[in-house]
C-alpha cells in the first residue's frame, strides 16, 4: 500500500460522544415513514420524484448533513461513516424495492427470460435456434451463475429477488472501493467522502439485474488488487505472493470476459493507463486481460462478432451517435427533460469537482496519479463505439472510482492543513484548536455541505425520474403472463415497443414485432390506418399459431417520454384495432389491452 505519511488521521484522548447516531436514526425513521405514505399507483412524468412523501427528502437532507459533520470529525471511528453510507444505500437503492410490488426495468425482465431459457434448454444455443438472443448464450457467465443461484435458493424465477439487485450490486462495490482509496490515503475523511460521492454520482442505472452490474464490480475488484499488489513497492515487499495475486486477478478477469462484452475492453484501457505510471509497470494483468479476451472473442463469441464486426468498425469515430437526438431519442415532456438535466448536472458537477480536486490537492495529484490515470482511461472509448448510443453513460460509469476520489478532495480542506491541525490539537495548542473550530464552522464547512447535499438530492430524479417507464404494475404483469400462457408455439406478438414485463418470455418459440422499431415511414402508415396496416403485418401467421396485438401502460409511457408517438396517436391506434372486425378483444385491465387477429377458416378459440 502506498504510504502517505503526511496524511495522518487526527485522534483525541477523549472519547467522542455518540451523537452521530441521532441524525442517522432520524433519517432512517423519516425514510420508513415516507415509504409507508408514498403511493406509486399513479406515476407522472417525474417518476418517483413527485410521488415520494416529503419526509423522504427531509430524511435524505438529515442523513447527508449528519454524514458531513461526522466524517469531518477526526475523533469519530470509521464505523460511523460506514453506517451513514449504508444508510444512503438503503435510501437510494432499497426504496424502489420496498415501494414497487414488481421488479423495475424491462431489461431486468429480459435477463430473467434468458435464465429461464438456460434452465429450460439445459445448455447454450446458436443463432439458428434463438436468433439475435444468441448473444446472451455467447456471454453466459452471469446467466449461468444466476441459474445456479436460482436452483440453490429453490425459487421458480429470478423475479423473486431481482428487485433487490440494485442494493446487492452496490454493496458488492463497497469493499473494492475502500481498498482502492486506502491505497492512496489513510485520511478517513477523504475515503468515506469519496465513497459517498461515488454512490451519489452512480445514477447511470447499471446496478439493476444485469451482467454489467456484476462485471463492473469485478472490474473495480481487479483494479483494487492491481493497485495494491502490483505496484513497484508491493512487488518488492512480497514477490512470492505475486503468483497468488496473479491467480486471483486471472479468475476475476475470466469471470468478466465470459459475462459482458464491454467491460473487458474498459478494463484493458485502464490497465494500459496504469502501465504509463512508473509505479505500475507490471504488464502481467494487462497481458492476461488481452489474451483471455481475445481467446473468448475468437472462440465462443466468434459467431456474434463475425456478424456485428462491420457495424462496429463503421461506428468507430462516430462520436455524434453518443449524443443522438430525434425520433425515439429525445426526452419529451417537462418530467423527462428535467430528469435528463438533473443527470447531466450531477455528472458535470462531480467531474468539475474532480478537476478542482486535482488542481487543489497537490500532494494527491502526485501520490494518487495512478487513480487519475484510471479515471481518464475510459475517455477514448467514447470515440471507439456508440454502444447503442449508451457509450457516454458507460464512460461516465467507469470514470467514477477515480473521479469521485478527486471530487471528494475538492470538498475537504487541504490535506497538509488537516495534518497540521491534527498535530497541533494533539499537542494541546489552543490557538490551533480555535482556528480549526473557526474553519469547521466557516465557509469551508457550509459550501462543501451544500454541494454534497445538492448532489445527493439530485441523485433521486437522475436515478428514479423515469420510473413511469420502468415500473410495471401487477395488472400489466398479469396481462402479459396471460398472453404467454395461452399463446401457442410459433405465435406472433405485435406491440408498440419492448417496454413491458416478460417481453422476451418464451423467445425461443414466440416471435415478436415492435413496430416503433421499424422505419418511420411504416410507423406513419400505421398511424394513418392502424387496424388495416397491423392486420396486414400480422397476416402471415398460420394455425395453430396465433397473432396478438398488445398495448400496455409501459409501452405508452416509453413512447411518449422518448419522443416517439404521443398519447393521442397511440389511443387512435388502439381505438382503430378495437373497432376493426379483424380483431377480437382477448383481455384488458387498467394497465393494457390484448387483441387477437381473427384467422380465416375458423381458427380455434
Amino acid at each position: 500500500m502506498t504510504d502517505l505519511s503526511d496524511l495522518p488521521v487526527a485522534r483525541s484522548g477523549r472519547r467522542a460522544p455518540a451523537w452521530p447516531a441521532v441524525p442517522l436514526l432520524v433519517a432512517l425513521a423519516l425514510w420508513a415513514y415516507a415509504v409507508r405514505h408514498t403511493d406509486v399507483s399513479r406515476l407522472d412524468d417525474y417518476g418517483l420524484v413527485s410521488a415520494l412523501h416529503p419526509a423522504f427528502w427531509a430524511g435524505l437532507a438529515v442523513l447527508t448533513t449528519g454524514f458531513w459533520f461526522t466524517v469531518r470529525d477526526a475523533r469519530r471511528p470509521g464505523a460511523w461513516s460506514a453506517a451513514y453510507v449504508l444508510g444512503l444505500l438503503v435510501m437510494e437503492r432499497a426504496t424502489q424495492a420496498v415501494l414497487y410490488p414488481t421488479p423495475l426495468y424491462a431489461w431486468a425482465w429480459k435477463h430473467e427470460a434468458v435464465i429461464d431459457h438456460l434452465l429450460t434448454a439445459g445448455g447454450l444455443q446458436t443463432a439458428d435456434q434463438v436468433g439475435d438472443m444468441a448473444v446472451y448464450d455467447q456471454w453466459p457467465g452471469f446467466f449461468a451463475a444466476q441459474a445456479a443461484l436460482q436452483r440453490l435458493l429453490g425459487v421458480d424465477s429470478a423475479a423473486m429477488f431481482m428487485a433487490w439487485w440494485p442494493l446487492v450490486s452496490s454493496l458488492m462495490l463497497l469493499l473494492p472501493l475502500l481498498l482502492i482509496y486506502r491505497t492512496f490515503t489513510e485520511d478517513r475523511r477523504l475515503i468515506w467522502t469519496a465513497v459517498w460521492l461515488f454512490y451519489v454520482a452512480n445514477w447511470v442505472g447499471q446496478d439493476y439485474f444485469s451482467p454489467q452490474s456484476v462485471a463492473y464490480a469485478l472490474h473495480v475488484g481487479v483494479l483494487a488488487v492491481v493497485l495494491r499488489r502490483f505496484g513497484r513497492s508491493a512487488v518488492r515487499r512480497g514477490r512470492p505472493r505475486q503468483a497468488v495475486w496473479t491467480v486471483v486477478v486471472t479468475v476475476l478477469i475470466v469471470a468478466i470476459v465470459i459475462s459482458h462484452q464491454l467491460t473487458p475492453g474498459m478494463l484493458a484501457v485502464c490497465l494500459l493507463a496504469l502501465c504509463l505510471s512508473r509505479r505500475y509497470r507490471d504488464w502481467v494483468p494487462l497481458a492476461t486481460t488481452v489474451v483471455i479476451f481475445l481467446a473468448w472473442c475468437l472462440t465462443a463469441a466468434l459467431p456474434f462478432l463475425s456478424a456485428a464486426m462491420p457495424d462496429m468498425i463503421r461506428s468507430i469515430g462516430d462520436v455524434g451517435a453518443n449524443v443522438e437526438t430525434g425520433y425515439g431519442a429525445t426526452p419529451t415532456g417537462a418530467g423527462a427533460i428535467a430528469t435528463s438535466w438533473a443527470a447531466r448536472l450531477l455528472s458535470g458537477s462531480v467531474l468539475l469537482l474532480a478537476a478542482v480536486g486535482v488542481l487543489r490537492q497537490r500532494v494527491l495529484r502526485h501520490r494518487a496519479r495512478p487513480l487519475l490515470l484510471v479515471a481518464a482511461a475510459p475517455l477514448p472509448m467514447f470515440a471507439a463505439s456508440s454502444y447503442g448510443s449508451e457509450m457516454i453513460f458507460r464512460v461516465l460509469l467507469f470514470m467514477l472510482p477515480g473521479a469521485a476520489f478527486f471530487a471528494a478532495a475538492a470538498l475537504l480542506p487541504k490535506v497538509r492543513t488537516l495534518a497540521a491541525d491534527a498535530a497541533e490539537q494533539e499537542a494541546g495548542n489552543r490557538q490551533a484548536t480555535g482556528s480549526a473550530k473557526a474553519r469547521r464552522w466557516g465557509i469551508g464547512t457550509w459550501v462543501p455541505l451544500a454541494a454534497l447535499l445538492g448532489g445527493t438530492l439530485a441523485f433521486v430524479p437522475a436515478y428514479s425520474g423515469k420510473d413511469r417507464i420502468n415500473y410495471f404494475p401487477p395488472q400489466e404483469v398479469a396481462l402479459v403472463r396471460q398472453l404467454f400462457d395461452q399463446a401457442p408455439e410459433g405465435s406472433l406478438i405485435v406491440a408498440a415497443n419492448r417496454n413491458y414485463p416478460d417481453a422476451y418470455a418464451s423467445y425461443w418459440n414466440i416471435d415478436h414485432y415492435w413496430f416503433l422499431d421499424d422505419a418511420r415511414s411504416h410507423v406513419d402508415k400505421i398511424v394513418r390506418d392502424p387496424a388495416a396496416t397491423l392486420a396486414d403485418d400480422m397476416a402471415g401467421v398460420e394455425r395453430p399459431a396465433r397473432a396478438y396485438f398488445l398495448l400496455t401502460q409501459g409501452q405508452l409511457a416509453n413512447s411518449e417520454m422518448n419522443g416517439q408517438l404521443d398519447k393521442a396517436q397511440l389511443d387512435r391506434i388502439r381505438t382503430s384495432v378495437a373497432a376493426s372486425p379483424r380483431f377480437r378483444l382477448v383481455a384488458e385491465n387498467g394497465a393494457g389491452w390484448l387483441y387477437e387477429l381473427k384467422q380465416s377458416g375458423g381458427a380455434k378459440r
